[in-house]
């Protein structure tokens, strides 16, 4: 028998559920980075005296975003293709806002010792595993929730809500920095917006626990067993390589102008540090707001128009746009015309993703080398920049980000045209 599933009664609220835990979810994860000099100062402080404390700090900066994402992608995908995507979501939110409680709760080093590092390394872990789960199950939802015609513009949110929670996450940092002292946010205030994380999480945990499930029944009555874990890259594995191929460019070029270009201009521009995060801050609001123009072009012209758009486009412009960098203005502008082309990538890269894969196997199909490409490219993009600096070589990085997005168009150039197609239930 052939799986089926009700069509979605209110893909209004589908849309809320996904977007609102996915901002819940990013905010959680953004607020650690923009609090990690106060949380560094109480957990990991200076002159401990131990040895494993500095081992552990390391830890917990680099094992998260290379190693518990991939298996989140893995794991949850896998929950999600075999108990549903609810219930993968639920999970997902879950554990982001456990673990945001964790980061909160977690005792200095002062009072607990060895262990106060310990508690937050295994926090951070799991909020990875939370992160690398979300996008595999998020996104396979919303473009499983969308009428015809409308993948792209639903697949759009995905960026929109995750910038959001970027957002969030940096506007409440700051303002608990311009309200409190430094002794009060050293003290107890980076602790907060880690417990509203956490009350966050519930709220989103209400709404999808509402949200109408996209999973075809598979498993009961259709003659086909759940899948396994490794199903969907021992079935699918030219769409598993086509997936690293297609998001290898888009991410390194995501984290570069949402994440490094500031640190970029520092190091390479002399900007001071309250001008590039203004600029960042500005070029973040302008990038989640042309989302859903990418989305709504590529269901009535296509994916790979708006793909190649973003990997020739930052081929031929990310040297002279990086280059060009030489003052507050110059950032603006660059990070601006850079979020314009990136829109090519990020407002369908779910859609795009989803349209390769059988429902049976979808979540996990994306999820695992998604996240493995993203941890492998997107999260090594500041390591990378940095050691260029310091090898004496700042400006080969610009040539590096061209160099990957030229690779992933020549795999946009070779891709099937999905956007019109019915999706694989």
């Amino acid at each position: 028998m052939t799986p089926t599933r009700t069509p979605v009664r209110r893909p209004a609220r589908q849309l809320l559920a996904a977007s609102v835990g996915n901002a819940v979810e990013w905010y959680d994860w953004y607020a650690y980075t923009f609090l990690a000099t106060y949380i560094a100062g109480q957990i990991f402080p200076k002159g401990s005296g131990n040895s494993l404390v500095p081992l552990l700090s390391t830890f917990a900066v680099f094992a998260v975003g290379f190693f518990m994402r991939p298996v989140g992608g893995l794991l949850m995908g896998a929950i999600a293709d075999r108990h549903g995507r609810r219930a993968a979501l639920t999970v997902t939110i879950l554990l982001m806002g456990g673990s945001s409680l964790l980061v909160g709760l977690t005792p200095t080093y002062a009072t607990a010792g060895v262990l106060a590092p310990v508690i937050l390394v295994a926090a951070r872990l799991l909020q990875g595993l939370s992160v690398g789960g979300e996008f595999a199950a998020s996104t396979t939802f919303l473009v499983e929730s969308a009428g015809p015609g409308r993948r792209g513009l639903f697949s759009s949110f995905q960026y929109v809500s995750t910038t959001a929670g970027q957002l969030a996450a940096s506007g409440i940092a700051a303002a608990l920095v311009a309200s409190l002292g430094t002794g009060q946010m050293e003290g107890w205030g980076w602790r907060v917006p880690f417990v509203l994380g956490a009350v966050l999480s519930l709220v989103g945990f209400w709404i999808r626990r509402g949200a109408q499930e996209t999973l075809p029944d598979i498993g009961s009555g259709t003659g086909q067993p759940r899948p396994g874990l490794f199903d969907a890259l021992r079935r699918h594995p030219r769409e598993s390589l086509l997936i690293c191929g297609i998001t290898a460019g888009g991410t390194l070029a995501y984290y570069t102008w949402t994440s490094y270009l500031p640190t970029y201009a520092e190091l390479n521009a002399g900007l001071t540090k309250a001008d590039a995060l203004l600029a960042s801050t500005l070029s973040l609001a302008f990038f989640a707001l042309l989302q859903p123009l990418g989305g709504v072009l590529s269901d009535r012209y296509g994916r790979k128009p708006l793909l190649l758009f973003f990997g020739l486009g930052f081929a031929v412009l990310s040297v002279p746009l990086l280059r060009s960098i030489g003052g507050f203005g110059t950032l603006l502008l660059a990070q601006c015309a850079g979020m314009v082309l990136l829109t090519g990538f990020t407002s369908i890269s779910a859609a795009v993703n989803a349209e390769m894969f059988p429902a049976r196997v979808r979540a996990a199909g994306i999820g695992f080398p998604y996240s493995l490409t993203v941890a492998l490219f997107g999260g090594t993009a500041p390591y990378v920049g940095t050691l260029f600096k310091d090898m004496g070589h700042p400006g080969l990085f610009p040539w590096y980000v061209s160099a990957l997005c030229l690779v992933s168009s020549v795999v946009y150039l070779r891709l099937p045209e999905s956007a019109h197609k019915e999706l694989e239930r």
